[in-house]
């Protein structure tokens, strides 16, 4: 699936009917999953089903266009399939039971309720009054087909309305193997640090609006609730994390286009961040890492260019000796390895030097997406010739 997004223009009234739709959306998803929770064995169909009564007992609700009020069906079946997953699985911990939905930013509308006038412009046809909106972007809509688009979702954000097209064609590049391979070791001084021991510096972009945040948030804390002038203050709070993750997803794109794009097989931590934030003293500066963006990115784009991606387990890739393999136990403060075997390398160099090496010999894919049949025989011969080399290297290897 690819998606394109672009931002909306329209009236203030046409933007008060998204909103409109949006709210009811999210009463029908809250409804739906009330029904499960009130009746045993409902399943999906029963869900889809129910939709019809709500229009019909609610005035609002059939203002929404049928398949926008099946794909609602859909989100609450889909937080309710995933519970039962994380259960059949027995991850430990909670199992992420569904919850009601207080704020929904977004409406999705699938096949009907909307058409396409020119690649510039789209009209609602539902009762919500949306009407027609001007389309903001440098994307070109009228290279698809429209029966590509699959679905289309409004979504509200702190600094205006933008609209998504959900195409069901996939965007692939053919690009000339460059017979090389990295290792990536994330961290929180540095964002990566690969088995050659080149550096990429973290940006910390929360970290550096910090102080704005902490200004803002202690304006928004003074104002009356329920004011106009909250509401302008909370809107203020919203554009600067808004500009923040902004800042954030850029940095990951652009870094990990260009790490698939220079290498044939990238090796990296499967790390469980859920895990991580647990310890109070480093949850902060790793969520602005955002180390599992960067991994989905590198994941994408290796599905992009036909490259090949590796998620090797994290256990002993920092204790373990790069060279003899024997485990050296060191605290986080330590950041030199220093072996008996006389190898001296920087920790993390050390630790992306041994996921290398165990991605090298990983049959199979260990990551949330495999690569392609293409991208695993076009990269047979470089993965057999890096692994020889690789276990062939200096000293320091």
């Amino acid at each position: 699936m690819f998606v394109l997004e672009f931002k909306v223009e329209g009236q203030p009234k046409q933007y008060q009917a998204i909103d409109n739709a949006i709210r009811t959306s999210q009463f029908i998803r809250n409804k739906c999953l009330r029904y499960w929770m009130d009746n045993k064995g409902v399943d999906k169909y029963d869900l889809s089903s129910y939709c019809r009564v709500l229009a019909h007992d609610f005035k609002f609700a059939d203002e929404l266009n049928s398949q926008a009020r099946q794909a609602s069906a859909e989100r609450a079946w889909s937080s309710i399939s995933r519970f039962f997953d994380n259960c059949k699985k027995k991850i430990p911990g909670k199992k992420g039971y569904p919850q009601f939905k207080k704020f929904s930013r977004s409406v999705e509308y699938k096949t009907t309720g909307w058409k396409l006038l020119n690649p510039k412009t789209i009209n609602f046809s539902d009762k919500k009054g949306i009407g027609t909106l001007k389309l903001k972007g440098t994307w070109d809509l009228g290279y698809f087909q429209e029966s590509d688009i699959k679905r289309i979702r409004l979504v509200r954000r702190a600094d205006g309305y933008y609209c998504q097209f959900v195409l069901s064609c996939e965007v692939k590049e053919d690009v000339k193997p460059s017979g090389k391979c990295i290792g990536l070791d994330v961290g929180l001084t540095c964002f990566y640090t690969d088995h050659e021991g080149n550096k990429i510096d973290n940006p910390k972009f929360l970290r550096k609006s910090q102080k704005r945040l902490k200004r803002l948030q202690r304006r928004l804390s003074k104002k009356k609730k329920g004011s106009s002038n909250r509401q302008k203050a909370r809107a203020r709070l919203a554009k600067v994390h808004l500009k923040v993750s902004r800042q954030r997803k850029d940095f990951a794109v652009k870094l990990a286009r260009c790490v698939v794009h220079s290498n044939d097989v990238i090796a990296y931590e499967d790390l469980r961040i859920k895990n991580l934030v647990k310890n109070h003293c480093l949850a902060y500066s790793i969520n602005d890492a955002a180390w599992y963006q960067f991994r989905e990115w590198l994941e994408y784009f290796g599905v992009k260019f036909g490259k090949i991606t590796i998620a090797v387990p994290p256990q002993y890739t920092s204790q373990n000796c790069s060279n003899c393999g024997e485990t050296i136990k060191k605290s986080l403060s330590t950041r030199t390895h220093q072996c008996k075997c006389g190898c001296v390398l920087d920790r993390d160099e050390n630790a992306a030097i041994n996921i290398l090496k165990k991605g090298l010999s990983t049959v199979g894919h260990t990551g949330s997406k495999a690569w392609g049949e293409k991208a695993s025989t076009l990269m047979e011969e470089i993965l057999s010739k890096q692994t020889i080399s690789v276990n062939q290297e200096s000293t320091r290897l």
